[in-house]
């Protein structure tokens, strides 16, 4: 059993009139912020928004990259050319450094987003140009990755800090996988239920997967997403049980 976890989530993803998330409310239970960059969600009025609500909040701020994906909120896969996907992660932590600057904060760390995040857990040639791109701009930032998967171990390799992540309304494979979004029971929507599984993974090391095994995972923080239905409620009702189990929430990385 661990007795601190990190609790994250993706914030900074409204768009001109169109808003997502409530990103005022969920920086007051979390402890990391996962912010648009502007390639998949975010502008910049907001996002400049969110990194002054998060310093506010004493909330660890990171770059939460993607493919160029504004139409499909980056959940599309995309082969994009090794020097052009380091460009891009490149240049997205670059301007969420200058307006974390102008909020008077910083970017400790990057958590790539959407299909790009679940392309590099095992494409190594994206994960590669991933991890150029932060090596390139700032190899003190850490990577966020899937709990078990190998880009941990290649960002390892190349000299980077990395975090494990478990995802709290997403099903698991008895792999430790996260379910494909397109099957029936991937997202988990129930706010006891999630945080109850979250308490078990962090004193028993593992949850149950999708058939009912368990299955290990080893997590140094926990996501909930927050474009979720009831996001909210989720994160509150993880941080409350877990504080009540003797569990500290606090960043992996202080802003």
């Amino acid at each position: 059993m661990i007795n601190t976890i990190d609790l994250n989530s993706d914030l900074g993803e409204s768009f001109g009139q169109w808003r997502m998330g409530e990103d005022e409310e969920i920086l007051g239970v979390i402890s990391s912020a996962n912010i648009a960059c502007g390639f998949h969600a975010g502008d910049p009025v907001g996002i400049l928004q969110t990194l002054k609500l998060a310093q506010k909040n004493d909330v660890a701020i990171g770059a939460h990259v993607s493919y160029p994906d504004l139409v499909g909120f980056g959940r599309r896969k995309m082969e994009i050319a090794n020097h052009e996907l380091t460009a891009d992660v490149i240049y997205q932590i670059g301007a969420l450094q200058g307006l974390a600057a102008a909020a008077g904060s910083k970017v400790s760390y990057v958590k790539p987003h959407g299909a790009l995040y679940n392309t590099i857990a095992n494409d190594e040639y994206q994960g590669l140009a991933v991890i150029e791109g932060i090596l390139a701009i700032d190899p003190n930032l850490a990577l966020v990755g899937l709990a078990g998967s190998n880009i941990l171990k290649l960002a390892q390799e190349k000299g980077l800090r990395t975090i494990a992540e478990a995802f709290a309304d997403r099903a698991y494979t008895s792999q430790g996988e996260l379910v494909s979004r397109r099957e029936i029971g991937s997202v988990l929507h129930d706010a006891d239920r999630v945080a109850q599984r979250m308490l078990q993974l962090v004193t028993e090391g593992g949850i149950a997967s999708i058939d009912g095994k368990f299955t290990p995972i080893q997590a140094d923080s926990i996501c909930v997403h927050g474009d979720s239905p009831g996001a909210l409620e989720m994160a509150k009702r993880i941080k409350a049980i877990l504080q009540q189990a003797g569990i500290t929430i606090r960043p992996f990385i202080h802003s």
